[in-house]
């Protein structure tokens, strides 16, 4: 028996169980999406085609190959681990949104045309909106209206983007599209960029990922931007600006994260170094990059996910994220930390977990094809965030100074939910053939070379040495409460000052020419009450007379044209 059910249905469907349900239904029901939705993709035959005829177009609404269907079992084994970790979470809309944001990462990556493309876009946006929301804090809430904001301003790019290139081509297929210096092209590229958090676009994600709650981060993680990295991989491969802009997504944060108290937003600066590793290898677009892009995607989305569902549960059971707050925990919270420091191994490329089977495919890949300087740029990112990622997070919050919390382990289902993470992380890394065999291209890569190891240990071995030295000599950051000032200062600081400042230039301009303005208006209505007004000639009463004789006077013109005519 086959299906031919739109992955994206099963979960919007699924989403409207969740809310109707309660207690052990409901958890029972969030478990069930995603494995019910995974089955059907497994059976789904490989040709279907699944479209829709909206006027005079038609949208396909399904549409796979091997680069949709890897990132389709992703997310669904994403949407699996998340509904373990939120299961004890009480609150129906956090659960209804993060199903739906699941779907709507499901539709977006198995659709076949731009105007659908456009409405998952929009839908992420929408339902991931309500994870920072449900976190109920004043932070949360403003963070949550700037979010909206750039995310929909995002989608209205694409749309924009999009029917520009349906006018020049006539089409609304989505396939490659590249940078061929039509502004609908650029359009669309901007779009893509604003989600995948190029370079002064990127705050929307350090701004928000860290106020939502301790399992919407964890959906957050996985989804909107690995969609743009999807998005990017369909549309772009190829593009060389990219490589410029990943080697810059990839080193740019490590600055920031060092110094960032807020452990959760060191992860948000680190999933942006991690990006920028895929859009490198998108921006390459050699069979071996693009394989070393998605791969990592991959592992990024579960390696990331037990990053963050680490720092969750430290929220979850102290209230507190600020590295200068903790410290000590692993007394209290062994298991989370065990958990934790997998998650820093994976994402730092130790050699056995996942990163490292992924993150050099890329890097081999620059060299192969003469990017030096980038290959050194993102070397220099991978030692990076071995230092704030896989060193910070777990030494302040776990060990460095104890803080003197004392705290209960992270609940049963978030210490399983941790646990398969841990256990995808160390397996991909050990035997990475079962992820390269799902790969779009073949794969003739090997990990495990003496050099390659050697490599890798010896660049770990000296930034932990480096990390200590700092540390003994009292010269590394230390973390301290405080707001580190990003590109985002430009619209939550300087936009404000810089509307105050024109108002104070230009008010007293403004006010002479709605001045002028009304005193115009004032005249024309005078001038009209003159010779319209109920006192005015046109709107006195005539006599009945008078009348009679203006109608003799017209018939008497009228005859003699008409006598004119007839001559």
């Amino acid at each position: 028996m086959t299906s031919s059910v739109a992955p994206f249905l099963i979960f919007y469907i699924g989403a409207a169980g969740v809310m109707l349900t309660r207690g052990m239904a409901r958890q029972l029901l969030m478990l069930s999406i995603p494995l019910i939705g995974a089955w059907n993709l497994y059976i789904l035959p490989t040709d279907t085609v699944i479209s829709l005829a909206v006027f005079d177009y038609t949208l396909t609404v399904f549409k796979a190959d091997r680069l949709s269907m890897l990132f389709g079992y992703l997310f669904h084994l994403a949407a699996f681990i998340g509904a373990i970790y939120s299961i004890h979470v009480k609150n129906s809309g956090e659960h209804v949104a993060g199903v739906m944001y699941a779907g709507s990462a499901l539709g977006a990556v198995f659709v076949g045309d731009m105007i659908s493309l456009f409405v998952f876009w929009e839908m992420l946006a929408l339902t991931s909106v309500f994870l920072v929301l449900a976190r109920n804090t004043e932070r949360a809430n403003s963070a949550a209206m700037r979010y909206i904001i750039i995310q929909v301003l995002s989608g209205v790019i694409l749309l924009a983007g999009v029917l520009l290139r349906l006018h020049n081509t006539g089409t609304i297929a989505f396939t490659h599209i590249g940078l061929d210096g039509s502004l609908a092209s650029q359009l669309i590229f901007l779009a893509f960029g604003i989600k995948c958090a190029f370079p002064l676009l990127h705050n929307w994600l350090t701004d928000a990922y860290p106020e939502a709650t301790p399992s919407g981060t964890v959906y957050l993680s996985a989804f909107t931007t690995k969609v743009a990295v999807y998005a990017l991989a369909r549309s772009y491969a190829g593009t060389e600006i990219l490589v410029y802009i990943g080697a810059t997504m990839a080193m740019f944060p490590i600055f920031f994260a060092v110094i960032e108290n807020d452990l959760r937003r060191v992860l948000a600066y680190s999933l942006i170094n991690q990006i920028g590793f895929m859009v490198v290898g998108i921006g390459i677009g050699s069979e071996l990059a693009m394989n070393g892009a998605i791969s990592h995607a991959f592992n990024d989305v579960i390696f990331k996910g037990l990053l963050f569902m680490s720092m969750g549960a430290v929220l979850y059971r102290t209230g507190k994220m600020d590295g200068s707050a903790l410290g000590g925990l692993y007394k209290s919270m062994p298991k989370t930390a065990f958990f934790c420091i997998i998650g820093a191994a994976s994402i730092s490329a130790f050699p056995l977990f996942s990163g490292f089977v992924s993150k050099s495919m890329v890097m081999v890949a620059a060299l192969d094809e003469g990017y030096e300087l980038v290959w050194l740029a993102l070397l220099f990112a991978s030692a990076g965030v071995f230092h704030h990622a896989g060193i910070k997070i777990p030494f302040f919050a776990f060990f460095a100074h104890d803080s003197g919390i004392r705290c209960k382990e992270a609940p049963t289902n978030m210490l399983i939910a941790m646990g398969l993470a841990a256990i995808i992380c160390v397996f991909n890394g050990s035997y990475p053939w079962v992820l390269y065999s799902m790969l779009p291209f073949p794969v003739d890569y090997a990990p495990y070379t003496a050099a390659h190891v050697l490599t890798q240990t010896q660049l770990l071995f000296f930034s932990a040495l480096a990390f200590t030295i700092l540390k003994l000599m009292h010269i590394y950051p230390p973390e301290l409460p405080g707001i580190n000032i990003d590109a985002e200062w430009s619209y939550r600081m300087g936009l404000p000052k810089a509307v105050q400042a024109f108002k104070t230039v230009f008010g007293p301009l403004d006010q002479s020419i709605r001045k002028f303005g009304l005193g115009i208006v004032t005249a024309i209505i005078g001038l009209t009450f003159r010779f319209n007004g109920p006192n005015s000639a046109l709107a006195r009463t005539a006599l009945v007379g008078s009348m009679v004789q203006w109608v003799i006077v017209l018939l008497g013109v009228y005859l003699a044209l008409f006598l004119i005519s007839s001559d």
